[in-house]
Order: structure tokens, then sequence, then C-alpha cells
């Protein structure tokens, strides 16, 4: 199955194999709530989709399980808004075959992404306390982390679709290191956008553990029904800049 996260009520496409998951309170008596079950539901404040994670890994048995956004869909180009264009259940089984998973696109940072993520997301002093616990709770990690985020490119948004025993044990890794981290962070001087930490920092360590786990990935587009067409085209172009701007500063050091 897979699992459409929302905050709100949203137009949810009729496709065979998707089902919302409601987050924040949001639940309006369709599709699953993330606060049945064994779940994390109150913290979704600081922990965004993360509680939909958390209740997939605990609640459900499905063998292939997928996570996406009310407004953000593995599909067929950057530059669609339409549900014709969002893969379907049995499309995506196909694009396993000879992969372990599936993520969206590769996105490009103008700085590296231990830059981007302080500038836009996260205090060095958390982002310092993050990689000790890493450190202390997964040591054999750390290379795989500090290469990461020395280099310009992530994978971002909280998506994927695979088995459910491959996303199994990423959870089991991904929320150890965050309830670790949840004893010691600091969100005290955040904003109500900084203070989602722990949502931001899991779309980065994904890509860590993919990394370090040797998973052979797919990355696909991503269809987002609420984007203008303005926002797409200035969102390729920075995306292509970015890039640039990171090789030319690596070449002048």
């Amino acid at each position: 199955m897979i699992y459409i996260v929302s905050h709100k009520q949203f137009n949810c496409p009729k496709l065979k194999g998707y089902i919302p998951i409601y987050v924040g309170g949001a639940y309006a008596g369709e599709g699953v709530s993330d606060a049945a079950g064994d779940n994390i539901a109150h913290k979704n404040a600081n922990f965004c989709e993360l509680t939909a994670l958390y209740w997939l890994w605990k609640n459900v048995d499905d063998e292939y399980i997928g996570l996406v956004h009310y407004r953000r869909y593995f599909g067929k180009s950057n530059f669609s808004r339409s549900v014709k264009d969002i893969y379907t259940y049995n499309e995506l089984i196909n694009k396993l075959q000879g992969h372990d998973i599936v993520l969206p696109y590769v996105e490009c940072f103008k700085q590296s992404a231990k830059e981007e993520c302080i500038l836009n997301s996260c205090s060095s002093q958390n982002f310092k306390s993050l990689r000790d616990v890493v450190q202390r709770l997964y040591p054999e990690y750390v290379n795989d982390f500090d290469c990461f985020f020395a280099q310009n490119k992530s994978v971002l948004f909280n998506m994927f679709f695979c088995k459910k025993s491959v996303i199994d044990g990423y959870c089991k890794w991904l929320f150890d290191i965050l309830f670790e981290l949840e004893k010691v962070a600091d969100l005290s001087d955040c904003d109500a956008y900084r203070q989602r930490l722990y949502g931001f920092l899991s779309e980065r360590l994904l890509n860590v553990w993919v990394k370090h786990n040797g998973l052979s990935a797919v990355n696909l587009s991503v269809v987002n029904t609420e984007i203008s067409t303005a926002d797409m085209f200035a969102i390729y172009r920075r995306r292509i800049t970015n890039n640039i701007c990171f090789n030319i500063k690596r070449i002048m050091r």
C-alpha cells in the first residue's frame, strides 16, 4: 500500500493501492490516522510526516510500502501537476525490479549538504549533537555521514517505495537516533518552521542510511499537484545554478 500523508483534508487521487494517512489531528473518517495503535502522533509539530512513518513501521505488515504526500507523488515528470502522471502501485512495483528502493530525484545545493542544513533548518549546535548521537549509537555510520554532508546532493521529501522489510531496518536506525537527539536538542530559539527539526534531518539521514547499506535506488520525478508553472521552472533553474556554483567553489578552494 502507498500511504499519502497529509495534515489537512485534500482531494485524494482515486488510485488503486493508495490510501491517505492523516497527521496532526486532521483525520476525518477516511483513510487512517497516525494517532491509532502504537504511535507518536503527539510529536507531529517537530517530527512532521515521521509520525506517519512511525505508525506504518509499527502498525502495518504490507509486503510493499510507500510514503508520499498530499501534493507530491512519484510520477513521470517534475513538470507535471496532473494526477494522470502519477505512477500506479503496479508501476512502482515494476520500477523496483533490480533495485532496493524507489526515491525522489536528487536535489543539488549551492552549499554543502551540511551548510545547507544549518542555513535552512538546523542550528550548528543541534547538527553537532546529531553527529555525536550517530557516532555514539552507530559509529560505523560516521564516515558515510561525513561524506554525505560534505557534498551538495540529497534526496529530500521523506518519500520512498520499497519492501517493508527494507524500511523496517531504516526506521529502527532512524528513530533510535532521533529519539536520542530529542533528549539534547535545543529548539527554544526556533520559529515554528525550524521546530520541524526532526522531519528535516530525516530527509538527509535517509541518504546516509541508503549509502551505508549499499542499497540500489531508482530516483524518480515528483509530480506536485499544487505547484504553479512559474515555480516549476524556478526550481529547475535553481537546481542547475546551485550545482554549477558548488562546483566552482570546489575548484577554487
